[in-house]
């Protein structure tokens, strides 16, 4: 589940809560009562980089199905699929 990050309006709060995408937004601060709680946008959590993290994080040995040199693209271009005018 994610987690949201709040800050109220009336007393400057700030807090997280682990909601489902479902569940409404809250609006009740932890700390002074008040219904002035916003919904904060942040950064994910997360960040999926380089030639393919399920091929090369988590397979072992001979399952890995990684160019040798470690490189996955030609000509200094990272994408490597083919699909776009720099790897064509």
């Amino acid at each position: 589940m994610p987690i949201y990050e709040y800050q109220c309006e009336a007393c400057g709060e700030q807090s997280e809560a682990i909601q489902k995408m479902s569940d409404p937004a809250l609006t009740d601060c932890p700390k002074c009562g008040k219904p002035a709680l916003k919904k904060l946008i942040s950064a994910a959590g997360f960040r999926l980089s380089g030639g393919g993290w399920y091929e090369t994080d988590f397979k072992t040995g001979s399952k890995k199905n990684v160019k040798e040199g470690g490189s996955s693209g030609g000509g200094g271009h990272s994408c490597g699929s083919g699909g776009c005018g720099t790897c064509a």
